[in-house]
C-alpha cells in the first residue's frame, strides 16, 4: 500500500495493490500498522457507514466541531466520486482552501481526513457506493455544514460523469440551505483551539506484499 499528504496538513491518500485473477480481485483498503505508520496515529473506529448516490448527488460540506471532531478513512467499492477536503481549522495556514481525490472501483483509492477537516463527495455515475470509516459516531449536535457551491471556496467540482454526460447536482435540502463558508469563523469563534497535525514530510510509502499467498483469505 502506498500513501500520499495532500495539501493539507491530516489528509491523506491510500492506494492499495491489488491482486487480481480469473476469479476476480483481492487488496486491503485498510491496515492499521500500515495507516499509523503514515499518519503517525491509529485510527479509532467507532462506526462505519455506506451510502448508494445517483450520478451527480453532492454530499456536504459536513464537519463535526473539534473538538471531538471526527476522523474519516473513505474509500468507493462502486463507481466513482470526486472526493473533497477543505481545511476549516482557523488556526490553519491552509484555512480555507480545498484537495481533491478521484475516487472510484478502478484505482480503489481511499482517502483520510483528520478531525477538524470538512468533507464533501460528487458522485460521478449512478449507484455509486462509498463506505467510510469514522472516529466518532453520529453526533447531530456537533455536525456543522458549509454549502459546498460557495463561490468564496470555488471548488471545481466537475460537469461531466464518468460516461461523459452532463451533471445536474443534486443536494439535500439541508445541505442546500447551509451557511456560507464566511459564516465558518463566526460559529467557531468560542471553540477551544486543538493541535494542528504534523506535516509527513516522507510522501510516499510503499509495501512489499510478495509471496504473500491471499488465496486464504479469499472465499
Amino acid at each position: 500500500m502506498s500513501f500520499r499528504e495532500l495539501s493539507i496538513a491530516g489528509a491523506y491518500e491510500f492506494t492499495p495493490r491489488q491482486f487480481g485473477d480469473d476469479r476476480g480481485v483481492f487488496f486491503e483498503w485498510f491496515k492499521s500498522s500500515e495507516f499509523t505508520a503514515a499518519t503517525g496515529r491509529p485510527l479509532e473506529l467507532l462506526q462505519a457507514n455506506c451510502s448508494v448516490s445517483a450520478a451527480g448527488v453532492l454530499r456536504g460540506i459536513h464537519v463535526t466541531l473539534n473538538p471531538p471532531g471526527q476522523a474519516k478513512y473513505v474509500t468507493c467499492v462502486r463507481g466513482a466520486f470526486l472526493d473533497v477536503i477543505v481545511d476549516l481549522r482557523v488556526d490553519s495556514p491552509t484555512y480555507g482552501t480545498w484537495d481533491s481525490v478521484l475516487i472510484d472501483d478502478v484505482d480503489r483509492r481511499a482517502v483520510y481526513l483528520s478531525e477538524g477537516l470538512g468533507h464533501a463527495i460528487l458522485s460521478l455515475k449512478d449507484q455509486s457506493t462509498v463506505m467510510y470509516l469514522c472516529s466518532l459516531e453520529y453526533t447531530p449536535e456537533l455536525d456543522r455544514d458549509i454549502n459546498p457551491l460557495d463561490p468564496d471556496l470555488a471548488i471545481d467540482w466537475p460537469t461531466h460523469g464518468r460516461d461523459g454526460s452532463p451533471l445536474t447536482y443534486q443536494l439535500s435540502d439541508k445541505d442546500a440551505a447551509a451557511p456560507a463558508f464566511a459564516d465558518w469563523a463566526v460559529q467557531v469563534a468560542d471553540r477551544p483551539k486543538t493541535a494542528l497535525p504534523r506535516r509527513n514530510y516522507l510522501s510516499t510509502q510503499t509495501e512489499t506484499l510478495e509471496d504473500q499467498d491471499f488465496g486464504r483469505s479469499v472465499d
